[in-house]
């Protein structure tokens, strides 16, 4: 399973969901919709200031996780973005490709 960096951001009724019902609840919530598409929930954290929640999820493939992310989005209740994480072995692997590329004006 890949891992991916989950950040999300409470709006409107998402808010008011969140001040009756508590982060346990809602922690509960996403990981049920997480584990709904065949992803799991590894861990969550609540913060302030740009983004209202950080979370790591595992996913079998990209488009499980496109599927929680419009799972989630579709409700207008709260934005959720997801970043592929990579493992050093992943770099490590992508590193070892090579390739190559002229920059601009090189």
């Amino acid at each position: 399973m890949a891992k991916y960096l989950i950040k999300a951001n409470y709006a409107g009724d998402g808010i008011t969901g969140l001040m009756n019902e508590g982060g346990t609840k809602r922690k509960a919530a996403a990981e049920a919709a997480i584990q709904s598409v065949g992803g799991t929930l590894e861990s969550m954290y609540y913060a302030f200031g740009d983004t209202d929640v950080y979370a790591i999820g595992d996913f079998p493939d990209a488009a499980t996780a496109a599927a929680a992310s419009l799972l989630v989005n579709s409700t207008g209740a709260v934005s959720l973005s997801l970043t592929p994480l990579l493992t050093v072995e992943d770099m490590d692997a992508a590193a070892a490709k090579g390739g190559s590329y002229t920059p601009p004006g090189g």
